[in-house]
């Protein structure tokens, strides 16, 4: 009776399956296999083998697909909107998306609108199929500068006619499109989710790593200042400090203060983690070498102990996105964040909070489902980035 033995992954525990040993470089050749596979995991480098394990997470893989596509809308915005945030057309307010058509004759297009205005002063819209307004992909429309720095003026999809509008997604109270809000909207909430977050994680990473590194007073002052951050209740003092800015003041200006105001209640959690691993940490025999080497107490810090637990450090990173988001989203939401003329989810779900909206214009509500899909893409990449980096998962 032959038996046969079934490998272990590599970066973690459990059967082999189809395919794993190709992408991993090696082939299912014979017995000597799981010899090579085991070379080959005692060779790799950390990075790797995180790698080889976070693809084994299916909802971490699938919310990394998500996030890099949410990644992209940022980055090519404007060339993904067909219009900007401002253009507009005040005969249709309230109508309802336009789904998209093809034939070999016509090409790709929607049908216009038919309206009729009820005795409740309600505007009913129909698909009208003796209008139909042309689509074309890489046409050319409003003029932007992308990356700040290029001027085009083409757009991924848009009507061939640069006077007409079409919506794809239905358009808003006074006639704007949709979608070409929700994606300049996606861009706001998330670049101030990540610039937030850059700062807190800065913040975190700093004070966490002098407190465990220095022990004594230090960290004793240190985490007494933690400790009274986090006592303070954190929705109340976001207010607080949002209403404090000045209604004048630049929406540039404003985007960066909100952001700032975002990162200082959002760093303490990081910063006693960091702490907990440089106290771990600064009795391992690799410290006591650098020590004995002649490095100083910065090089011991950022060049030895805190690289040691980057990979952790990237999974904290990236579960403290989402919450960030949804603050800068409920600031917002609440009239005390970003305002018009900027659009973040937060504005655009403001503009969703009437009944009228509900019941006549449901689409509106978009917004509130791409911060859910935002969140739970994020809270899957940061579970995986968690589980493949750690150590003593099996």
């Amino acid at each position: 009776m032959t038996v046969q033995t079934t490998d272990p992954l590599p970066g973690g525990g459990g059967p082999a399956e189809p395919g794993d040993a190709a992408a991993d470089g090696t082939a299912d050749d014979g017995p000597g296999r799981p010899a090579r596979n085991g070379a080959r995991r005692a060779s790799a480098s950390q990075a790797r083998l995180v790698w080889w394990s976070f693809r084994r997470h299916k909802l971490a893989m699938a919310g990394a697909v998500v996030t890099v596509f949410f990644l992209l809308v940022v980055i090519f915005a404007e060339f993904l909107a067909p219009f900007s945030t401002s253009k507009l057309d005040s005969d249709y307010t309230y109508a309802p998306p336009q789904v998209p058509k093809f034939s070999f004759s016509e090409g790709l297009y929607v049908e216009g609108y038919a309206w009729e205005q009820d005795e409740d002063l309600r505007i009913h819209y129909t698909p009208d199929p003796e209008q139909k307004i042309s689509l074309e992909f890489f046409v050319r429309g409003e003029e932007y500068e992308l990356f700040g720095l290029i001027p085009m003026d083409r757009h991924l999809l848009g009507p061939s006619d640069p006077d007409a509008m079409v919506y794809l997604l239905g358009s808003d109270r006074v006639g704007r499109d949709q979608l070409s809000r929700l994606i300049h909207a996606t861009r706001i909430s998330l670049s101030v989710g990540l610039v937030g977050v850059v700062l807190a994680f800065a913040l975190g990473v700093v004070l966490g790593g002098i407190s465990g590194y220095f022990g004594g007073r230090t960290d004793t002052v240190i985490q007494r200042f933690i400790e009274f951050v986090m006592a303070v209740p954190t929705l109340p003092l976001w207010l607080g400090m949002t209403a404090a800015i000045p209604v004048e003041i630049g929406p540039v200006r404003r985007y960066f203060l909100i952001s700032l105001i975002l990162s200082l209640l959002a760093w303490t959690t990081l910063a006693r983690e960091v702490r907990g691993r440089f106290l771990m940490l600064r009795q391992e025999d690799f410290v006591t070498s650098a020590w004995l080497d002649g490095a100083s107490r910065k090089g011991v810090m950022f060049r030895h102990m805190l690289p040691s637990f980057t990979s952790h450090l990237i999974a904290a990173l990236t579960l403290s996105i989402p919450g960030v988001i949804l603050a800068e989203t409920a600031l917002s939401w609440l009239g005390l964040g970003m305002r018009p003329p900027v659009v973040s989810l937060g504005v655009l779900m403001n503009d969703a909070t009437s009944v009228r909206v509900i019941d006549q214009a449901p689409w509106l509500l978009l917004p509130g489902l791409v911060v859910v899909v935002v969140v739970l893409a994020l809270n899957f990449v940061g579970d995986g980035l968690r589980d493949a980096a750690d150590p003593y998962r099996t």
